[in-house]
């Protein structure tokens, strides 16, 4: 019934029809004026949103034939991106307003965005799939492209669009041999085709050529090549929004798509993902060791995030998808605090992102240093804090499913990877004496900064609850 589809779909509307409002009576507004008011307006909007989603969530229900899904494993998903979407926007406002950026096109493309998210982590269908990849893609792509005055933000625009329609293209071609060897778009139907664990040659290519499309979208290894430029090229805003809400709505889709399409199949794409794991982690490991800008290297921090996360995933079991989601929750926040501090590195009025300009920063601000130290020790993985127990879980997933190699190999990772954390620390405590960054936070980035870090640090006493709401989104997947 259509009425019924609307009715679970509602959250969608509700979030497309305040965009199209929004851009409706700011063409008759002075922009100056609205655009502060409607970062505002918008973030709180999508907070509560997230809000309405988790206390009336319901059933398991499908829309339009099966081909939008909503379950608690999209729900989760959704509050994560949106409620990260509502903080990013928040703690973006002044650095937006500083650099002359304050467009009301902002907080709407970025909202664009998060639709097309929610309608990925709900996708039932290739069809639908497609749809919420490309109005997110669609979106990220002009605003990567932003600052126009930027030659770095364009080429950081144009690299993403030619790279993103390269990915699109593969994707698209496996979607088709999906269809052609399995006579439906449908996920139920792809999955009613595989009998007794058979799969066609036809069937296999097509899940490779899928999957290497998601991995793209997820920056994994070697799929990963848009990555630092577009990170280093995009206002940073921007970047911190790329860090975040889109990794999750990938990960979350290229996880559906695995267990509902193909899960009969597990052990031939479990392969798949190891290799996917294993080259991010590392590749994003050794990279980033070389980088001298701290986008840069959150760009490849963020490749071995995934390759960690995806860890999870190739174990194949509902543990792996629990752990997954707690990896994917701790990281989000873990990169919105980070970022809220690097929004705030500035030298006489410009920004700033190399990290030579960290050289002993906290004589100049203890606590905003005290509390990049403890995200960067999290990010780390380093104990006691939570960023340890997300590689933690993931990792005894990985022993749990018979993969202790995968997990032996996350592990030196894991410590390769620490150098360059640790050296942001060093730099900022024991670095040479010269002039250091001199601007000032604002009270939203200061505030998320600070609860990011006690976050990492009291969070070691229950994980919040979140071990037990990953849990049940990942017994509603599997079930």
């Amino acid at each position: 019934m259509l009425v019924d589809s609307l009715t679970i779909i509602f959250s969608e509307l509700a979030l497309i029809v305040y965009i199209l409002a929004g851009l409706m009576f700011a063409v008759y507004t002075k922009k100056d004026q609205l655009t502060s008011k409607l970062i505002w307006i918008t973030a709180i909007f999508m907070l509560a949103l997230g809000a309405f989603i988790l206390l009336f969530g319901s059933d398991k229900s499908a829309a339009f034939g099966g081909a939008f899904i909503d379950d608690g494993f999209a729900r989760y998903a959704k509050i994560l991106i949106l409620w990260s979407s509502a903080v990013i926007l928040i703690i973006s406002r002044d650095y937006l307003s500083k650099n002359n950026l304050l467009k009301f096109e902002y907080p709407l493309l970025i909202g664009l965005a998060v639709v097309g998210m929610m309608m990925m982590v709900s996708a039932g269908d290739l069809m639908s799939l497609y749809m919420g990849i490309e109005l997110q893609s669609l979106a990220l792509y002009v605003i990567a492209a932003f600052n126009r005055d930027s030659i770095r933000s364009t080429e950081a625009g144009l690299k993403y669009f030619v790279l993103g329609a390269l990915s699109s293209g593969l994707l698209l071609y496996g979607a088709s041999l999906i269809y052609g060897y399995s006579g439906t778009t449908n996920f139920d139907g792809i999955a009613s085709a595989i009998f007794d664990g058979n799969i066609s040659l036809g069937l296999l290519l097509g899940l490779v050529f899928l999957s290497t499309g998601l991995a793209f979208k997820v920056s994994a290894a070697p799929f990963h090549m848009w990555t630092p430029d577009v990170y280093q090229g995009a206002p940073t805003p921007v970047t911190a929004f790329f860090a975040t809400a889109p990794k999750v709505a990938a990960m979350v889709l290229f996880t559906r798509v695995l267990y509902d399409a193909f899960g009969a199949v597990k052990t031939d794409w479990q392969q798949i993902v190891a290799f996917l794991a294993i080259a991010s982690m590392f590749l994003g490991s050794i990279a980033a060791i070389g980088q001298k800008d701290i986008k840069r290297m959150m760009a490849y921090s963020s490749i071995g995030h995934m390759g960690f996360a995806l860890v999870g995933l190739a174990s194949g079991t509902i543990i792996g998808v629990q752990a997954l989601l707690i990896y994917m929750s701790i990281y989000v926040i873990m990169n919105i605090g980070t970022f809220s501090f690097i929004l705030s590195m500035e030298k006489d009025g410009r920004p700033v992102t190399d990290i030579s300009a960290l050289n002993m920063y906290s004589k100049v601000d203890p606590l905003r240093a005290l509390s990049l130290m403890v995200l960067m020790f999290s990010l780390a993985g380093i104990p006691p804090l939570v960023g340890f127990f997300g590689k933690f879980y993931v990792l005894k997933a990985a022993v749990d499913a018979d993969m202790a190699w995968l997990a032996i190999a996350g592990v030196i990772a894991s410590v390769i990877g620490a150098f360059y954390y640790l050296r942001i620390i060093y730099l900022m405590y024991f670095g040479e004496e010269k002039d250091t960054l001199d601007g000032q936070i604002s009270m939203s980035g200061w505030l998320v900064l600070t609860l990011s870090a006690l976050i990492m640090i009291l969070g070691v006493i229950n994980l919040f609850g979140v071990e037990v709401m990953a849990l049940n989104a990942a017994f509603e997947l599997l079930n």
